[in-house]
């Protein structure tokens, strides 16, 4: 049993957790979750897993909830004395709070970053934090990897050249352009200016997409405010022919299927970092399954092999 590579999953999303799974050819280990009469979580691991290889899978979109749970799951499998607890966070909540740019504000991404250490993870493994700095935050080993090679692979048969990216933001515009690079394309930016969380207006286009198929670019949608106004500029104002999306992280709170259902969007690709059950009142978003990435890292992980590859 020492060092064996134990699966371990949070009840955030346990489809991705089952796929990653399936792709290691391995089995989830048995957790129970409980709640106390006034709604305190309770957790328990019901397997031995002394001196294993722990990778604990959880998510932590809202609610804070979620975060709770990992961080309990985390001291639990410590103090079960595995060899090392490895924490798998497709979906890194609170990372949008990166930095003081308000008086009397948190920085929320590192204070997630130190529960997590605090809880006692020795390691992380997320795709596409919302700034890649936050890396930073971390005093333990972290791996980010990027969900690039799963979007790449579903944009593979566009055609170069009358196709450009679209950056909505100028903070999605380093990304954009890996994106746009590994396609060969033409990038363009959209400046906005967001007076308060949710709410941004598009200040000036930076780029030329008029006749072409533009593909908007970003690492999560929330209520889709941008995302939609990003497409109307591009189809009424910059004469792109037709406007396609892609995010990492579906968050998709609020009005943003509404949005989305209305937008001139031919389709939104996101990932299944975090569980989307609502296909069927907006048939627009396509779900890109990003499990065997994780899989994959998981198994070079244990197996202290580099990872690097996957980021080709």
């Amino acid at each position: 049993m020492y060092n064996e590579l134990v699966l371990i999953s949070g009840n955030a999303n346990p489809a991705i957790s089952h796929r990653i799974a399936e792709c290691l050819g391995a089995e989830l280990r048995s957790v129970a979750v409980s709640r106390f009469s006034d709604g305190e979580i309770q957790v328990k691991i019901e397997e031995n897993i002394r001196g294993t290889d722990v990778f604990l899978i959880q998510s932590t979109q809202p609610p804070g909830d979620n975060w709770l749970e990992l961080l309990l799951l985390l001291d639990a499998v410590k103090r079960a004395s595995c060899r090392r607890v490895t924490a798998v966070i497709p979906y890194f909540g609170y990372a949008r709070q990166d930095r003081k740019d308000q008086p009397r504000v948190p920085i929320a991404a590192k204070l997630m970053a130190n529960l997590v250490t605090a809880a006692g993870a020795n390691r992380v493994l997320t795709i596409d934090l919302h700034a890649p700095q936050i890396q930073g935050f971390f005093d333990i080993p972290l791996d980010h990897l990027y969900s690039a090679p799963v979007l790449l692979k579903h944009f593979k048969n566009i055609d170069v050249a009358n196709t450009a990216v679209v950056a909505p933001d100028v903070g999605s515009i380093k990304m954009a352009r890996s994106f746009a690079k590994r396609l060969n394309v033409s990038l363009a930016i959209i400046d906005k200016r967001r007076p308060r969380a949710n709410d941004a207006k598009v200040m000036n286009f930076i780029g030329d997409v008029d006749g072409m198929d533009v593909i908007i670019f970003d690492d999560m949608v929330d209520t889709a405010g941008t995302l939609c106004g990003a497409a109307r500029v591009c189809i009424e104002q910059q004469g792109a022919r037709s406007v396609t999306a892609c995010c990492t992280h579906p968050i998709l709170s609020g009005p943003a299927l509404e949005r989305i259902t209305e937008a001139p969007l031919t389709e939104l690709a996101v990932t299944n970092s975090i569980p989307f059950t609502r296909g069927a009142e907006c048939p627009k978003i396509k779900v890109l399954d990003v499990a065997p990435l994780l899989a994959e890292a998981i198994d070079r992980i244990h197996l202290e092999k580099t990872i690097s590859a996957l980021f080709s």
